[in-house]
């Protein structure tokens, strides 16, 4: 009597597959604001709750408006590191054997490549998620998914980096 084996997905495997639903979703996002709300920058916000909001941002930089890009030139290098650092991550992707490495680089990965479409289609990257304490004391930054996963990505690389046990 045979049995079969049943196949497992490898780590780079569940990387690749978070990369993909996380770029798909912030892509989806981004034509959803743009598309279906019509959201235009310095326009009317949709308020979600006492605390969000999504109002339109073309971020010309990198994160939290850093390096702001108003060339051809600087735009361009910016989508040249997004793409540099893709294939940098997409290596490393292919060669890990933690789950939680993989992961975490398929969604820094993801992060990266969405905002690099937006740059090379747009010019700059969509941001629309607003947050700030109900009384608009405190008021954080413009973002989109593709930098929640970058910072979610980041951080389970640091989860993984201070409490693993194996010695890579």
């Amino acid at each position: 009597m045979t049995t079969m084996a049943t196949p497992r997905l490898s780590a780079s495997g569940i990387g690749w597959i978070v990369a993909v639903l996380s770029l798909a979703i912030d892509q989806i996002s981004k034509h959803w604001v743009l598309g279906t709300l019509h959201l235009v920058e310095g326009g009317e916000a949709v308020s979600l709750a006492p605390f969000a909001e999504l109002r339109l941002v073309w971020n010309h930089g990198i994160s939290y408006g850093l390096l702001q890009q108003g060339t051809d030139l600087g735009r361009w290098l910016l989508v040249g590191i997004s793409v540099s650092a893709a294939v940098g991550l997409a290596i490393w992707l292919g060669r890990t054997a933690s789950w939680l490495v993989a992961a975490s680089v398929g969604l820094i990965l993801a992060g990266a490549i969405g905002n690099a479409i937006d740059r090379t289609i747009y010019g700059a990257v969509i941001d629309f998620i607003y947050l700030f304490s109900p009384d608009r004391s405190f008021k954080w930054f413009v973002f989109n998914i593709a930098d929640a996963t970058i910072v979610a990505g980041v951080v389970g690389l640091l989860y993984d980096s201070l409490f693993s046990s194996r010695n890579t």
